[in-house]
């Protein structure tokens, strides 16, 4: 049995991205949460089959930078590799393209301001 993409929207892995303010410089605090608007609509079309991701600023350093849940369910991260290994995709791949996407969203948002 194959499982066909794109997912239901119910059944998609649901990554949360907390981005550090500081990674948007010394006042990164005052553009974080518009640098999430901008770069949710710049991150949401890759594996767009697969995940839902939301990118939220990261205010609380007890919380992982990222969070994986289906359906609602919190997993760990070896629970979310595991899914998405049925889909033939690692996460480490899906992680490592992310914070390239985000270092270039980053250098695009830090040049408009």
């Amino acid at each position: 049995m194959s499982t066909k993409l794109p997912l239901p929207e119910d059944k998609k892995l649901t990554v949360v991205c907390r981005v550090e303010p500081g990674c948007l410089g010394p006042d990164g605090i005052d553009h974080v949460e518009g640098f999430c608007v901008y770069a949710q609509k710049e991150i949401a079309f890759y594996e767009s089959g697969l995940v839902n991701w939301q990118l939220v600023p990261r205010h609380d350093k007890s919380q992982d930078e990222m969070q994986y849940s289906v359906r609602g369910k919190v997993l760990t991260h070896e629970q979310a590799s595991r899914y998405l290994a049925f889909f033939e995709r690692e996460i480490e791949d899906v992680e490592e393209y992310f914070h390239t996407i985000l270092v270039r969203l980053i250098n695009q948002f830090l040049g408009r301001h």
